[in-house]
């Protein structure tokens, strides 16, 4: 297989991956983000923003990764 025919694979693959993500996801990205913050919180789990937004980025890639 040549070279040039892996690259329009991946390419080919990961917008087809996108598409299919944004088209079947349940809720938009910020709502997901405001709902992970609103039961970490509520668990009483206080951290700095930042580190808390590290921590929902962290837990809605996961999220998206097993829909």
């Amino acid at each position: 297989m040549k070279p040039i025919h892996v690259i329009c694979a991946v390419i080919g693959g990961a917008i087809a991956g996108a598409t299919v993500g944004l088209l079947l996801a349940p809720e938009k990205g910020e709502d997901t983000r405001k709902n992970i913050i609103k039961i970490l919180k509520d668990k009483g789990i206080c951290l700095k923003k930042n580190k808390l937004e590290e921590l929902v980025d962290e837990i809605e890639d996961q999220i998206e990764n097993h829909i």
